[in-house]
C-alpha cells in the first residue's frame, strides 16, 4: 500500500489526513476529455453491477452540478460491464469523471471500505456520498454543498425520515421496515451520537473532508455514515429532507447477509467507543470525581445553614411567609457556600476575579432559587413539612449547581485537549437544522383567527422600516406610528408554531415558500416561531414567546431589522451614538464592557444629545440616525446611575434586576444554550419573573434625543491596562464587525441567520454589504481605541476630544492621567 496524493495546489489547505490508498486510486486518471479548472466537490458513488444506471446519472449529475467545480468519481466493484458503462458516459460528459475499479480480491468490507476509498482519492473540499441507482436524486446535491457553505457545518445528511421526507423508494413493507427498526437501534446503541440524524441509515450526505479522519474509520457494510458520525462526535451536521426514488435499474444489494454485517459492525463499533470510553476515565476524571465530592460536603453544610435560616425567618423569629423565608434563606447559605467553595473546593480552579466568581455563584443560586419554589410550594401543598421539603429542592440540584461552578463560574468552560470530558461528553450541537425542499410551512403552523389580521401596535423605523405587530415591542416605543397602514414591511403575529414535543429544538428551512421555523421541546406551547420570507415578512410567536416581548423583539426582530436594513443600503451597528457640541460621537464595545454607564455620565456631565445606546442606524456617508432603545442597566452599570433619580423601590429592583440580567447572568444562559434545553422558553420565562432593567435614557439622566448626525469620532472602548491608539481603516472596521456579531451571540440567531434570503441575498453577502459600507462609513471618521481597567473612559474622552489633534498626548506634551499612547 501507498499513499499518493496530486490533488491540485490550491485545495492542498483543505487535504485530509488521508492514510494508506491502494496503488494508483489517487493518481486514477479522468475519464474523457472533460477536466476540471479546480474542484470544490467530489461525488463519490460506488457501483456494483449499476450498467443500466450510469447514463442517466451522468445526465443528471452534469445538470446540476456542472458548475459548482464538480468531479464524478465512481468506486466500481463490478463484474459486469458496469466499468464499460461509465468509460462511455465520461466520454459523452462535460462533467469531469474519474473511476477506481476494485477487482475481486480488493473488496473486503464492501460498499463500507469502496465509500473510505472514494473519500481518500477526493480531490475536492467537500465529498458527495450517493448511491448509483438514482433512488438518491441528483439534484439534492446542490441543495446539500448550499446548506453546508451558508451554515459552515461538517456534515450535511439527505433524510428519508425528517420534514416532508419520504422512503417510499424502497421495495416492499419489508425492506421499510427494516430500515426503520435498524435506525431505531443505531440511535438506541449510539443515544447521544446519532441522536442528532434523523436517518443515521442514509447513504446520501455531502462531507467536509478535513473534518474527519479517513484513517479511523474501519466499515463493514453498507452503513458508512454511521460510522462517520460515531467516530466524530464534534461534527456540526444538518439535515436535508428527501423523497427516496423507486430503482432506475438493476436490483437492490440488500440481504440477509447484508443484515448480518450490519449487526456485527454495530456491536464492533459499540465495543470500541466503550473502550475509549474506559481509557478515558484518568487521573483528571477521578480529581474531578474527588472535587464533586468535596463540593456535596460543601452544599450538605450549606444545606444545614439554609434549613436554619429558613427555621428562624419562618418558624422562630419573623414568622415570615415561607416562600419569602425560603428566598432570604438562600441568600445566607449562597454566601456561606460560596466562602467554602472558593477557599476549598475551587481553590487552585479560578479564572476571574472573586468580585466576578461570587456574582456568578450569585446568579446561578437565584435563577435555581426560582426553579425551586413553585416545587417547594407543590411539596408543601401536598403536606411535606417546610424544611423537609426546602430540603429535597436543594438537594436536587446538587449536580446542576456542580456542572456549572466547574464549567462556568471557577473555569472557563472549556476542557483541556484531550480531557476525558473530550471523549466522554462530546460536544454536540443542541439544535438540528434541516432543510425541507417540498412542505409548505403556511400548512403545518395555525394562525389564531381571531387576531389574525389586525396589528394594533405599528412602528416606523427613520422611515426605512415599517413593522406591525399583535405583540407590543417596548423597545420600538419611540418609532410609534399609528397612522401608518397594515401594509407594512414586517408583520408579527401571534399562532400556534410546531407539531408535537421534541428531543431536540430544530431549526427547518422551507424552500417551496421560503420560511424558517424554529421549535423546542414543549411542542406548540414553547417558545416558538415561523418567519415568512416574502414581499413582506411574516413572523408568527407561539403564545409563551408572545409574552415575552422583549424576547420576541431582541431575538427575532432586531435580527429581521438588521438583515432588511442591510438590503436597503443601510446597517444597524451595535454601537451608541450622541452629539458633544455638535459633533457626532460613535462608541463601540463588546457587550457588556461599560459602554451604557460611559454614555449616562457623558450626557450628565457634558450635556449634549443622545441617539443611540445599544445599536445605531449608519449610512455609507457616516449618517448616523436615532434609535434610542431603553437603556438595560446591567450590574457595572449601576455605577452611572444616581439612586435619586428613581423611587427607593425602584432601586431595589433595580439592583437585583441588574445582577441577573449582567454579563455574568448571560454568561450562565449561554451555557445552558448549549445544553440539551428549551433555552428560548426558559429565557421568556425569566424574562417574565425578573423583566430586564430597562429605562428610557431622559428617565436616568436630563438630555434631548437627537434624530441625526454626521459621525466625526469613533471610540473602540475596551478593558485592559489603560492606554489609547488610533486604528487603521481595516482594522476598525473588523472591530465594528465583530463588536455587531458579539450582540447577536444568544440563539437561535446562529440557526436561523443562515437561512434568511432578502432581496436574492443570503447572510454571507448582507454581510459583505455591511462591511463595504463601514468601510465607505469610517474613511472620513477619527478611529480610536480606548483601554482603561477602571470605567474612566466618560473622562478620557472628553480630553482626547479637547486635544483634537494628539493620540492621546495632552498639548503641553504631557500624557493624560491613566492613559498611555500606543500604536495600531
Amino acid at each position: 500500500m501507498t499513499t499518493i496524493d496530486n490533488r491540485p495546489a490550491d485545495l492542498a489547505p483543505f487535504a485530509p489526513d488521508i492514510g494508506e490508498v491502494a496503488p494508483g486510486a489517487m493518481a486514477a486518471p479522468y475519464l474523457g476529455t472533460a477536466r476540471p479548472v479546480s474542484v470544490t466537490v467530489t461525488i463519490v458513488v460506488p457501483t456494483r453491477h449499476e450498467a443500466g444506471n450510469i447514463v442517466p446519472l451522468v445526465s443528471r449529475l452534469q445538470d446540476t452540478a456542472a458548475d459548482l467545480g464538480a468531479e464524478l468519481l465512481f468506486v466500481d466493484d463490478s463484474d459486469d460491464g458496469t466499468p464499460d458503462a461509465i468509460r462511455e458516459a465520461a466520454a459523452l460528459s462535460d462533467l469531469p469523471i474519474r473511476m477506481i475499479h476494485r477487482e475481486p480480491g480488493s473488496r473486503a468490507g464492501g460498499l463500507g471500505t469502496a465509500v473510505v476509498e472514494g473519500l481518500r482519492a477526493a480531490r475536492g473540499q467537500w465529498a458527495v456520498v450517493m448511491d448509483g441507482d438514482l433512488q438518491h436524486p441528483p439534484e439534492i446535491v446542490r441543495s446539500l454543498l448550499t446548506v453546508a457553505r451558508r451554515r459552515s457545518n461538517d456534515l450535511v445528511v439527505a433524510s428519508r425520515y425528517a420534514g416532508s421526507g419520504s422512503s417510499g423508494g424502497l421495495d416492499g413493507r419489508g425492506r421499510r421496515s427494516a430500515s426503520q427498526l435498524a435506525t431505531r437501534v443505531a440511535k438506541t446503541v449510539f443515544p447521544r451520537r446519532a441522536s442528532r440524524l434523523s436517518d443515521p441509515m442514509s447513504g446520501f450526505f455531502l462531507v467536509r473532508l478535513d473534518a474527519i479522519r479517513l484513517d479511523q474509520l474501519r466499515p463493514i457494510g453498507y452503513k458508512i455514515l454511521l460510522e462517520i458520525v460515531v467516530r466524530n462526535p464534534r461534527l456540526r451536521i444538518a439535515e436535508v429532507a428527501f423523497q427516496f426514488a423507486a430503482r432506475n435499474s438493476g436490483e437492490s444489494k440488500a440481504s440477509v447477509r447484508e443484515l448480518l454485517r450490519f449487526g456485527r459492525h454495530m456491536l464492533r463499533l459499540r465495543i470500541q467507543i466503550a473502550r475509549q470510553r474506559n481509557e478515558a476515565v484518568s487521573f483528571s476524571l477521578r480529581i474531578r470525581s474527588l472535587r464533586f465530592m468535596l463540593f456535596a460536603l460543601v452544599g450538605a453544610s450549606g444545606i444545614a445553614v439554609n434549613a436554619g435560616a429558613l427555621w428562624v425567618t419562618h418558624h422562630q423569629t419573623l414568622h415570615l411567609h415561607y416562600l419569602l423565608a425560603a428566598a432570604i434563606a438562600t441568600q445566607v447559605s449562597t454566601l456561606w457556600n460560596f466562602v467554602l467553595t472558593d477557599s476549598l473546593v475551587f481553590r487552585n480552579q479560578k479564572s476571574s476575579r472573586l468580585g466576578s466568581r461570587l456574582a456568578r455563584f450569585a446568579v446561578m443560586n437565584n435563577v435555581a432559587l426560582l426553579a425551586r419554589l413553585p416545587l417547594l410550594a407543590l411539596l408543601v401543598h401536598a403536606g411535606v413539612g417546610v424544611l423537609l421539603a426546602n430540603t429535597i429542592t436543594l438537594v436536587l440540584f446538587v449536580i446542576l449547581r456542580f456542572q456549572i461552578s466547574d464549567r462556568v463560574i471557577f473555569g472557563d468552560g472549556r476542557e483541556p485537549a484531550g480531557s476525558p470530558d473530550e471523549a466522554v461528553m462530546p460536544a454536540v450541537e443542541p439544535v438540528n437544522v434541516l432543510l425541507d425542499l417540498v412542505a409548505d410551512p403556511s400548512e403545518l403552523d395555525r394562525p389564531r383567527a381571531k387576531r389574525i389580521r389586525y396589528l394594533p401596535h405599528r412602528y416606523d423605523i427613520a422611515g426605512l422600516v415599517t413593522i406591525g405587530s399583535q405583540v407590543e415591542l417596548p423597545e420600538l416605543n419611540y418609532f410609534r406610528a399609528q397612522w401608518i397602514d397594515t401594509d407594512v414591511d414586517i408583520a408579527v403575529r401571534v399562532g400556534d408554531v410546531g407539531r408535537g414535543t421534541k428531543s431536540r429544538a430544530s431549526m427547518t428551512q422551507f424552500s417551496r415558500e421560503a420560511a424558517v421555523r424554529y421549535e423546542e421541546h414543549l411542542g406548540r406551547l414553547g417558545a416558538n416561531f415561523r418567519i415568512d420570507l416574502g414581499d413582506r415578512i411574516d413572523v408568527t410567536v407561539g403564545p409563551l414567546l408572545a409574552r415575552s416581548p422583549h424576547v420576541v423583539y431582541t431575538n427575532v426582530i432586531e435580527a429581521l431589522l438588521r438583515f432588511v436594513l442591510a438590503s436597503r443600503g443601510k446597517m444597524l451597528l451595535h454601537s451608541a451614538c450622541i452629539e458633544l457640541d455638535g459633533k457626532g460621537i460613535m462608541m463601540s464595545a463588546r457587550t457588556d464592557t461599560g459602554k451604557t454607564g460611559t454614555i449616562l455620565r457623558l450626557l450628565r456631565e457634558r450635556g449634549g444629545r443622545f441617539l443611540s445606546d445599544d445599536m445605531t442606524i449608519i449610512d455609507a456617508e457616516a449618517r448616523a440616525f436615532a434609535f434610542p432603545k431603553p437603556l438595560t442597566i446591567s450590574h457595572h452599570t449601576l455605577r452611572a446611575v444616581e439612586a435619586r433619580d428613581l423611587t427607593p423601590r425602584e432601586w431595589r429592583i433595580l439592583r437585583l434586576q441588574s445582577r441577573l440580567h449582567s454579563k455574568e447572568g448571560r454568561g450562565l444562559a449561554l451555557i445552558l444554550a448549549r445544553a440539551n434545553l428549551p433555552i428560548m422558553a426558559i429565557n421568556s420565562l425569566t424574562q417574565m419573573l425578573v423583566p430586564p432593567p430597562k429605562y428610557n435614557v431622559d428617565r436616568l439622566v436630563p438630555c434631548r434625543i437627537g434624530g441625526s448626525t454626521t459621525i466625526e469620532e469613533l471610540f473602540i472602548l475596551e478593558r485592559g491596562a489603560p492606554g489609547v491608539w488610533d486604528m487603521s481603516d481595516a482594522s476598525v472596521v473588523d472591530e465594528l464587525m465583530i463588536n455587531t456579531a458579539d450582540a447577536y451571540n444568544f440563539p437561535p440567531f446562529q440557526y436561523f441567520a443562515s437561512s434568511l434570503v432578502l432581496g436574492g441575498s443570503d447572510f454571507s453577502a448582507l454581510q459583505e454589504a455591511e462591511r463595504t459600507l463601514l468601510g465607505s462609513a469610517m474613511a472620513n471618521v477619527r478611529a480610536r481605541k480606548i483601554a482603561s481597567d477602571a470605567f474612566t473612559w466618560a473622562d478620557d474622552i472628553p480630553r482626547l476630544l479637547a486635544e483634537g489633534s494628539g493620540t492621546g498626548t495632552a498639548q503641553d506634551g504631557s500624557i493624560p492621567d491613566a492613559l498611555v499612547v500606543r500604536t495600531d
